[in-house]
Formats: C-alpha cells, structure tokens, sequence
C-alpha cells in the first residue's frame, strides 16, 4: 500500500468511528458479537488499536536500524507475556469507553488518526521498508515481521475487524448494514 491508501483508509476510520458514536447512545451498553465487552467497551478497543500503533511507531524506527535478531529476541519476550498483555488489554477496554466519553473518544481518535496521517505521508520509501519482529501472539494481525508500512496498516485491519463486531441498531458503514453474525476471532 502506497502512503496515500493508508492516509485514506484511516480518514475512513475516523469519518465512520465518529458516525458510531454520534448514533450510538442507546446501544453502548449492549453487548457485541464475538467478544466480552460492551459496544462502548469496544468501540475504545477499536480506537486502542491506532493509539498502539501512535505509541510504537518509534520503537518501530528503533528497531528497523538494528539487526534482526535484536527485534527477534524483543519479540520473543513479549511473546512470553502474552498472557498478562490480554488481561490489561481486556481489562483496559471495560472502563476506557466509560472514562472518556463518547466525545473524548471522538475527539482521540480525530486527534491520533491525523498525527498517524501526516507521519505516514511524510515516511521516506525506505523507511516505511525497513521494519521489525512483532510478538505474533498479541494481536492476529500481527505477523512475525513487520514493516513499518504494515504498522500503519495494522490499526486499520484491526478496527474492521471488531466493526464487524458490533450489535449497534441502524449504523452503516458505506451504505451497508452492520452485520451481527460473529466474524471470525476476538482479541
């Protein structure tokens, strides 16, 4: 994908997040398809995904100058704590939505997607190239290696992952009902 797609598969994000929540009050409480949380619950999951990828992006570039097997051997370790990161990621969704409001919510997501936009736009080829180990454990999108170009892109797959998720009444997305059959994992 070309920096431009990414740019304006986020801004797609950020149109449809903000379409959720402004029609959402009377179905944040219900509970989603696939997951343990409520529609609230992960609908901040869905914009923990792109503050991740806002947070990583530079231990990403750290990495992506080192050798190999120095990502490798990070990756590894936090493979090793898989376990402990699903409980705070879980337990980090129950109360994020809650805290923030569907406002602050609204207003977080405006905010990561336009600094992940002009970051990605303004990466040179080659580092968006360059790239790091990632612990394949964590996420079902993440793959063993990973570009940096693929980390923008990550927030992304994830976010229409769980949309799919969501039991909200008369949401669309690209004139399109929102499915509530379970598709496919949870995280």
């Amino acid at each position: 994908m070309q920096p431009s797609d990414i740019s304006a598969e986020m801004e797609r994000v950020r149109v449809d997040f903000r379409h959720l929540l402004d029609h959402a009050s009377a179905g944040l409480r219900a509970v989603t398809n696939g997951t343990k949380w409520t529609n609230e619950q992960l609908l901040f999951h869905m914009l923990f995904g792109y503050l991740l990828v806002h947070n990583l992006l530079p231990l990403v570039k750290a990495f992506a100058r080192l050798p190999r097997p120095a990502s490798k051997t990070f990756a590894a370790t936090l493979n090793a704590a898989t376990r402990p990161f699903h409980v705070i990621n879980y337990l980090g969704s129950l109360g994020g939505g809650r805290v923030l409001g569907r406002s602050g919510m609204a207003r977080l997501m405006d905010f990561v997607i336009r600094r992940l936009q002009r970051s990605v736009t303004n990466a040179m080829e080659h580092e968006l190239n360059r790239g790091m180990h990632f612990p394949v454990g964590w996420d079902p999108y993440f793959n063993d290696y990973m570009t940096l170009r693929a980390v923008y892109h990550f927030p992304t797959q994830h976010y229409d992952h769980h949309r799919r998720q969501l039991t909200l009444a008369g949401t669309t997305v690209a004139g399109e009902s929102t499915s509530t059959e379970a598709t496919g994992r949870a995280d």
